[in-house]
Protein backbone atom coordinates (compact mmCIF):
# COMPACT_ATOMS: atom_id res chain seq x y z
CA UNK A 1 0.00 0.00 0.00
CA UNK A 2 1.69 3.37 -0.75
CA UNK A 3 -0.99 6.39 -1.02
CA UNK A 4 2.23 9.07 -0.87
CA UNK A 5 3.11 10.71 -3.96
CA UNK A 6 5.80 13.05 -2.73
CA UNK A 7 8.38 11.30 -0.23
CA UNK A 8 10.11 14.77 0.88
CA UNK A 9 7.06 16.42 1.70
CA UNK A 10 5.72 13.95 3.68
CA UNK A 11 9.45 13.90 5.81
CA UNK A 12 9.05 17.97 6.35
CA UNK A 13 5.09 17.75 7.09
CA UNK A 14 6.49 15.46 9.85
CA UNK A 15 9.48 17.02 10.94
CA UNK A 16 7.53 20.05 10.73
CA UNK A 17 4.68 18.55 13.02
CA UNK A 18 7.32 17.10 15.30
CA UNK A 19 8.66 20.29 16.17
CA UNK A 20 5.67 22.30 16.76
CA UNK A 21 4.43 19.62 19.22
CA UNK A 22 7.70 20.50 21.30
CA UNK A 23 7.37 23.63 20.95
CA UNK A 24 3.84 23.35 22.45
CA UNK A 25 4.47 20.85 24.94
CA UNK A 26 7.57 22.80 26.75
CA UNK A 27 9.63 19.69 26.53
CA UNK A 28 13.32 19.94 25.05
CA UNK A 29 14.12 16.58 23.57
CA UNK A 30 12.96 13.71 22.04
CA UNK A 31 13.73 9.85 22.98
CA UNK A 32 13.40 6.99 21.26
CA UNK A 33 14.38 3.20 21.49
CA UNK A 34 16.01 1.93 18.22
CA UNK A 35 15.64 -1.91 17.62
CA UNK A 36 17.19 -2.37 14.88
CA UNK A 37 13.86 -2.59 12.75
CA UNK A 38 12.41 0.01 9.94
CA UNK A 39 10.00 1.54 12.01
CA UNK A 40 12.47 2.82 14.99
CA UNK A 41 15.03 3.85 12.24
CA UNK A 42 12.49 5.91 10.83
CA UNK A 43 11.23 7.71 13.90
CA UNK A 44 14.42 8.63 15.21
CA UNK A 45 16.02 9.74 11.76
CA UNK A 46 12.70 11.83 12.07
CA UNK A 47 13.05 13.08 15.20
CA UNK A 48 16.74 13.97 14.50
CA UNK A 49 15.88 15.72 10.89
CA UNK A 50 13.68 18.46 13.90
CA UNK A 51 17.06 20.21 15.15
CA UNK A 52 16.40 19.52 18.98
CA UNK A 53 18.70 17.21 21.29
CA UNK A 54 17.15 13.40 20.50
CA UNK A 55 18.54 10.51 22.93
CA UNK A 56 18.45 7.21 20.73
CA UNK A 57 18.58 4.13 23.02
CA UNK A 58 19.68 0.28 22.56
CA UNK A 59 17.77 -1.94 24.48
CA UNK A 60 18.77 -5.59 24.50
CA UNK A 61 17.45 -7.83 26.13
CA UNK A 62 19.39 -11.73 25.36
CA UNK A 63 19.02 -9.73 21.75
CA UNK A 64 20.10 -12.16 18.50
CA UNK A 65 23.31 -10.83 17.03
CA UNK A 66 21.94 -9.73 14.40
CA UNK A 67 19.14 -7.61 15.70
CA UNK A 68 21.90 -6.04 17.64
CA UNK A 69 24.27 -5.29 15.42
CA UNK A 70 21.47 -3.01 12.95
CA UNK A 71 20.57 -1.39 16.20
CA UNK A 72 23.91 -0.21 16.99
CA UNK A 73 25.05 0.57 13.88
CA UNK A 74 21.57 2.67 13.22
CA UNK A 75 22.94 4.44 16.06
CA UNK A 76 26.06 5.23 14.92
CA UNK A 77 25.12 6.37 11.77
CA UNK A 78 22.74 8.76 13.84
CA UNK A 79 25.33 10.08 15.73
CA UNK A 80 27.37 10.30 12.83
CA UNK A 81 25.23 12.42 10.96
CA UNK A 82 23.42 14.77 13.44
CA UNK A 83 25.22 16.45 16.20
CA UNK A 84 21.72 16.67 18.03
CA UNK A 85 21.73 13.10 18.68
CA UNK A 86 23.20 11.10 21.79
CA UNK A 87 23.63 7.51 21.22
CA UNK A 88 22.90 5.89 24.50
CA UNK A 89 23.20 1.70 25.07
CA UNK A 90 21.69 -0.32 28.00
CA UNK A 91 22.19 -3.83 28.29
CA UNK A 92 18.54 -4.89 30.23
CA UNK A 93 19.15 -8.47 30.05
CA UNK A 94 20.53 -8.90 33.93
CA UNK A 95 17.61 -6.41 34.84
CA UNK A 96 15.35 -8.79 33.10
CA UNK A 97 16.62 -12.16 34.73
CA UNK A 98 17.02 -10.36 37.62
CA UNK A 99 13.28 -9.55 37.35
CA UNK A 100 12.29 -12.87 36.74
CA UNK A 101 13.97 -14.52 40.00
CA UNK A 102 12.30 -11.88 42.13
CA UNK A 103 8.74 -12.69 41.03
CA UNK A 104 9.42 -16.27 42.65
CA UNK A 105 7.79 -18.95 40.15
CA UNK A 106 5.22 -16.05 38.76
CA UNK A 107 7.80 -15.67 35.62
CA UNK A 108 6.81 -18.56 33.38
CA UNK A 109 4.46 -17.53 30.72
CA UNK A 110 6.50 -16.90 27.69
CA UNK A 111 4.10 -13.99 26.33
CA UNK A 112 3.87 -12.15 29.23
CA UNK A 113 7.39 -12.41 29.54
CA UNK A 114 7.93 -10.75 26.18
CA UNK A 115 5.69 -8.16 27.32
CA UNK A 116 7.60 -7.80 30.30
CA UNK A 117 10.81 -7.39 27.90
CA UNK A 118 8.86 -4.48 26.34
CA UNK A 119 8.07 -2.78 29.36
CA UNK A 120 11.09 -2.74 30.89
CA UNK A 121 12.24 -0.94 28.07
CA UNK A 122 9.44 2.28 28.13
CA UNK A 123 10.56 2.50 31.75
CA UNK A 124 13.70 2.89 30.60
CA UNK A 125 12.54 5.17 27.54
CA UNK A 126 10.37 7.99 30.49
CA UNK A 127 13.92 7.57 32.79
CA UNK A 128 15.42 9.25 30.63
CA UNK A 129 12.65 11.47 29.06
CA UNK A 130 12.31 12.16 33.02
CA UNK A 131 15.85 13.31 33.40
CA UNK A 132 15.94 15.40 30.16
CA UNK A 133 13.08 17.14 29.47
CA UNK A 134 12.04 14.87 26.81
CA UNK A 135 9.34 13.38 24.95
CA UNK A 136 8.40 9.59 24.38
CA UNK A 137 8.73 9.00 20.33
CA UNK A 138 6.29 6.04 19.38
CA UNK A 139 7.55 3.65 16.51
CA UNK A 140 4.01 1.49 16.07
CA UNK A 141 2.62 2.10 12.39
CA UNK A 142 -1.00 2.73 10.96
CA UNK A 143 -1.15 -1.90 11.14
CA UNK A 144 0.10 -2.09 14.86
CA UNK A 145 -1.48 0.79 16.04
CA UNK A 146 -4.82 0.80 14.68
CA UNK A 147 -4.82 -2.61 12.63
CA UNK A 148 -4.08 -5.72 14.73
CA UNK A 149 -3.54 -4.29 17.83
CA UNK A 150 0.22 -5.85 17.62
CA UNK A 151 2.02 -4.16 20.61
CA UNK A 152 2.06 -4.30 24.25
CA UNK A 153 0.05 -2.13 26.13
CA UNK A 154 2.50 -0.24 28.49
CA UNK A 155 5.31 -1.32 26.90
CA UNK A 156 6.19 0.28 22.97
CA UNK A 157 2.41 1.76 23.43
CA UNK A 158 3.38 3.59 26.04
CA UNK A 159 4.60 6.80 24.07
CA UNK A 160 3.86 10.17 23.97
CA UNK A 161 3.49 11.37 20.30
CA UNK A 162 2.93 8.86 17.67
CA UNK A 163 5.22 10.13 14.27
CA UNK A 164 4.37 7.11 11.87
CA UNK A 165 0.96 5.88 13.05
CA UNK A 166 -1.20 7.18 10.20
CA UNK A 167 1.53 5.25 7.75
CA UNK A 168 1.63 1.41 6.66
CA UNK A 169 4.38 -0.22 6.86
CA UNK A 170 5.04 -0.32 2.96
CA UNK A 171 4.93 3.61 3.21
CA UNK A 172 7.15 3.74 6.09
CA UNK A 173 9.75 1.53 4.48
CA UNK A 174 9.81 3.96 1.38
CA UNK A 175 10.36 6.46 3.90
CA UNK A 176 13.33 4.90 5.36
CA UNK A 177 14.61 5.11 2.25
CA UNK A 178 14.22 8.35 1.12
CA UNK A 179 16.11 9.05 4.86
CA UNK A 180 18.94 7.47 3.91
CA UNK A 181 18.22 4.62 6.01
CA UNK A 182 20.44 1.34 5.98
CA UNK A 183 19.65 -1.20 3.10
CA UNK A 184 20.24 -4.03 5.69
CA UNK A 185 17.69 -2.17 7.81
CA UNK A 186 14.79 -2.26 5.21
CA UNK A 187 15.73 -5.32 3.69
CA UNK A 188 15.20 -6.94 7.24
CA UNK A 189 12.36 -9.37 8.02
CA UNK A 190 10.46 -6.97 10.50
CA UNK A 191 10.27 -8.50 14.40
CA UNK A 192 9.11 -7.67 17.40
CA UNK A 193 12.36 -8.67 19.09
CA UNK A 194 10.93 -10.01 22.06
CA UNK A 195 11.41 -14.08 21.88
CA UNK A 196 14.74 -16.13 21.81
CA UNK A 197 13.38 -18.26 18.83
CA UNK A 198 13.58 -15.40 16.18
CA UNK A 199 10.22 -15.16 15.15
CA UNK A 200 9.41 -12.47 12.92
CA UNK A 201 6.09 -10.07 12.95
CA UNK A 202 4.48 -12.48 9.86
CA UNK A 203 5.08 -15.61 11.69
CA UNK A 204 3.01 -14.31 14.79
CA UNK A 205 0.52 -12.55 13.05
CA UNK A 206 -0.33 -15.04 10.49
CA UNK A 207 -0.04 -12.79 6.88
CA UNK A 208 2.46 -10.24 5.81
CA UNK A 209 2.14 -6.75 6.15
CA UNK A 210 1.37 -5.54 2.42
CA UNK A 211 -1.87 -8.28 2.77
CA UNK A 212 -2.76 -6.91 6.11
CA UNK A 213 -2.79 -3.43 4.64
CA UNK A 214 -4.74 -4.37 1.75
CA UNK A 215 -7.65 -5.68 3.98
CA UNK A 216 -7.22 -2.35 6.04
CA UNK A 217 -7.93 -0.31 2.89
CA UNK A 218 -10.18 -2.10 0.97
CA UNK A 219 -11.79 -4.97 3.42
CA UNK A 220 -10.22 -7.52 1.18
CA UNK A 221 -7.60 -9.95 -0.10
CA UNK A 222 -6.06 -12.98 1.49
CA UNK A 223 -5.49 -10.98 5.53
CA UNK A 224 -9.28 -10.09 6.12
CA UNK A 225 -10.01 -12.72 8.65
CA UNK A 226 -6.57 -12.29 10.65
CA UNK A 227 -7.03 -8.55 10.46
CA UNK A 228 -10.65 -8.80 12.23
CA UNK A 229 -9.68 -11.60 14.05
CA UNK A 230 -6.66 -9.54 15.69
CA UNK A 231 -8.53 -5.92 15.87
CA UNK A 232 -11.56 -7.93 17.52
CA UNK A 233 -9.05 -9.39 20.23
CA UNK A 234 -7.17 -6.31 21.27
CA UNK A 235 -9.67 -4.01 21.36
CA UNK A 236 -8.55 -3.63 24.61
CA UNK A 237 -5.12 -1.82 23.83
CA UNK A 238 -7.04 0.59 21.49
CA UNK A 239 -9.96 1.83 22.92
CA UNK A 240 -9.76 4.21 25.93
CA UNK A 241 -10.00 2.68 29.60
CA UNK A 242 -13.57 1.33 31.09
CA UNK A 243 -14.43 3.27 33.48
CA UNK A 244 -17.57 2.85 35.98
CA UNK A 245 -19.71 6.32 35.88
CA UNK A 246 -21.74 7.12 38.94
Amino acid sequence: MNRISDYGQLKDNIVSWLKTYIQESGQRAFVVGVSGGIDSAVVSTLCAETGYPVYALGMPIHQDAAQKSLSTNHLLWLSENYKNVSMVQFDLTTLFESFKKSLQGFAKDELSLANTRSRLRMVTLYQIAGENGGLVAGTGNKVEDYGVGFYTKYGDGGVDIAPIADLYKTEVWELGKYLGVSQDIIEAQPTDGLWDDKRTDEDQLGASYADLEEAMEHGTGPAVEVLERFNKMNQHKMQPIPTFKL
